[in-house]
């Protein structure tokens, strides 16, 4: 009986180191799980932050290429704007007018402003337009530009029948040894119904 008893204290002493030794390697693998999880998330989060990082510098970059092109549409000592018929010639000197297809408005020596309507007029406006908008009614037969800023027409051709497609017209002019030469920007425009 007692042989009985020391064997069963020394089994129970087995199963008790038997189970330390469990619950001693279930915790370290826990603990180094752990260790690894938290490694993991700290190497995402350290990816995020660079990619983040990143997005905000290709950000910063356009705004200030937009800044830089903005700065720049300002500066313009000449440029054509305006419509065309898909008959025009194409070749040569070009004359714009109505009679050679083209609905066009000028500006020429920083500030002179024509319609090239025939004979031009010379348009008398208050402020030098930044942003010019065209307006096309193709059933009205009527092309109208407008100083976008100032809300302020500048100028309307009206009574034409269109019997043909019409296409956007416009040229930064010439350089002028570089006192003209700042891009003309095209720019989408939101218009309501």
């Amino acid at each position: 009986m007692n042989r009985s008893v020391e064997l069963s204290k020394e089994g129970a002493g087995r199963e008790i180191a038997d189970g330390v030794q469990v619950f001693t390697t279930l915790k370290e693998s826990v603990e180094r799980s752990q260790a690894e999880l938290i490694d993991t998330i700290k190497e995402k989060q350290r990816e995020t932050e660079e990619q983040a990082e990143g997005f905000i510098k290709e950000l910063e970059q356009e705004v200030s290429e937009l800044k830089k092109r903005s700065s720049e549409v300002k500066g313009k000592t000449g440029w054509d704007l305006g419509v065309a018929r898909e008959s025009i010639n194409r070749k040569g000197i070009i004359t714009p007018s109505p009679q050679e297809g083209f609905l066009t408005i000028v500006l020429r020596n920083e500030n002179e402003y024509k319609a090239c309507a025939g004979p031009r007029v010379r348009l008398s406006l208050k402020s030098q337009p930044e942003k010019v908008g065209v307006f096309v009614d193709y059933e009205e037969g009527l092309v109208s530009f407008y100083d976008v800023d100032a809300a302020a027409l500048i100028y309307s051709f009206t009574g034409y029948c269109f019997k043909e497609k019409l296409y956007p017209y416009f040229s930064p002019h010439l350089n002028y040894g570089g006192k003209n030469s700042a891009p003309l920007i095209i720019s989408p425009v939101n218009h309501t119904e």
